[in-house]
């Protein structure tokens, strides 16, 4: 009887070879690949950990599935659902599985391998690509005092979307950076990517008090575990060129438990970044007219013609159109420090008593990044021709390229006098100043005619755009 033979179709044969293949693979094959890799990975974290200053946190290498089960099972998360499903008369498992969606939303998955590999070389090449980059630190000997096991919150003016590839190259060799990045990043296959790097997304000015209270609990689980982050402190990209109203939600969601006596410290640095050219200038200018937004089709159309005209041409070249991209390290913030001076105890103040002392802080810390502000050529010189309130388009300010100059060194004099994070022998040199001009002629920004050099009228406002980000030290 064993000699009988049974006769199946093809198809029911290659369907049940599929399956077995696809079984074995699943069940075999790919844990101990799994494994293998995780093993690697870890092997090459603990390499890393050493040459770091700040190192990479477990909650980094926790699985992220299981960072999503402790949000969906947070005590207070729970007890809003509890409310929530009595107020609104919704089921506690709608509201579980929101709580979920809300979880794997926010949630990153950072690799170690795409953030130091990958990530580093890209944000390398593309800073360097662009622009000549600079960066300083008022006290590096106070930056190396830090705490590593401290939480490390780097708190940053938003003046491009550049700002992400440039301190993440800058800060690589130091710390790993866990960014809040909004919806517009949310496609594919730059959303994997993103979650790889760290980072987690952040609907704007959202109102639903289930998401904030997920999003919140998410925040305060990476500060207590001492995960470095960095948060923009005016939310979204200046409009207008000057540093806007602080943002609270962040700092808020980071303090309101926390408990100096106790918990591990938290340190804010200011960090203060400028540029001679932001690459999207026109487009934040204009961002309040919806009608001149462009689409996907237009900004695809402006980064090929980027591309088009930067990759053959040198970095001299490159580096004469776009100038400098300057980034200033300050003085870190302990909040044990802090609150120990001012005799604070977050954890234990109403949310009335709270919130003003958290502006308080949030206005400090702007202060602290309008003193680290990079002052740039191209800012200086806008600064210069239109701080005069005579020079307007009816009556133009002719200089030539010589009182300009001196002028600039003049202001600079004064903003180092009021107390600029900027040493007289820092000062652009004069073939500076002239790449500077040429860099400002050519965007048609100024006007020359001769040696006599005049605000172009219908770029005034962006010339005021760049003036605006050292308005502090000039008006």
């Amino acid at each position: 009887m064993f000699e009988s033979y049974i006769s199946i179709p093809t198809w029911v044969f290659l369907l049940l070879l599929a399956v077995a293949t696809y079984a074995a693979v699943m069940s075999v094959l790919f844990p101990s690949v799994r494994w293998y890799l995780r093993r690697r990975l870890n092997t090459a974290v603990d390499k890393l950990n050493a040459s770091l200053q700040i190192k990479v946190k477990p909650l980094q290498r926790t699985k992220r599935q299981v960072l999503i089960d402790q949000l969906m099972f947070d005590q207070e998360i729970i007890a809003l659902i509890e409310q929530l499903a009595q107020q609104e008369n919704v089921p506690r498992d709608v509201l579980q599985q929101r709580v979920k969606s809300y979880a794997r939303e926010i949630v990153p998955s950072f690799n170690a391998y795409v953030y130091f590999r990958v990530a580093y070389w890209f944000a390398k090449k593309v800073s360097r690509f662009i622009y000549r980059v600079r960066v300083a630190a008022a006290d590096g000997h106070e930056l190396r005092k830090v705490d590593p096991e401290a939480t490390v919150v780097f708190v940053m003016n938003h003046r491009s979307n550049m700002d992400y590839v440039l301190i993440s190259y800058l800060a690589a060799e130091q710390v790993t950076l866990s960014y809040a990045v909004g919806e517009w990043a949310r496609v594919f296959p730059l959303e994997s990517l993103i979650r790889m790097l760290g980072a987690f997304f952040v609907r704007r000015d959202s109102k639903n008090p289930l998401y904030r209270k997920v999003l919140e609990r998410y925040v305060y689980m990476a500060t207590q575990s001492g995960v470095c982050q960095a948060v923009f402190l005016e939310g979204g990209l200046s409009r207008d060129g000057s540093l806007g109203e602080p943002k609270l939600g962040f700092l808020d969601y980071m303090l309101r438990q926390y408990d100096w006596q106790s918990d591990r410290n938290v340190v804010f640095i200011p960090v203060g970044i400028n540029y001679d050219h932001v690459l999207e200038d026109q487009n934040l200018l204009g961002w309040d007219n919806k009608d001149k937004r462009g689409g996907k089709a237009l900004h695809f159309r402006n980064f090929w013609r980027f591309l088009r005209q930067n990759l053959m041409v040198s970095s001299r070249t490159r580096w004469q159109r776009y100038g400098y991209a300057s980034v200033n390290f300050g003085l870190p913030v302990s909040m044990r420090d802090y609150c120990q001076l001012h005799n604070l105890d977050f954890k234990h103040l109403a949310k009335e008593q709270r919130i003003p002392e958290v502006r308080v802080l949030a206005e400090y810390l702007m202060d602290a990044l309008r003193h680290v502000m990079p002052i740039l050529p191209v800012p200086v010189i806008a600064a210069v021709m239109v701080r005069d309130g005579k020079a307007a388009a009816e009556e133009p300010l002719v200089m030539s390229s010589l009182d300009i100059i001196r002028e600039c060194d003049e202001l600079i004099d004064v903003m180092i006098e009021r107390g600029a994070a900027m040493k007289v022998a820092e000062k652009p040199r004069h073939r500076t100043w002239a790449n500077s001009l040429d860099l400002l002629i050519e965007r048609g920004l100024l006007i020359e005619d001769g040696n006599a050099y005049c605000i172009n009228p219908q770029q005034r406002a962006l010339l005021m755009y760049y003036a605006n980000s050292i308005e502090h030290w000039w008006r």
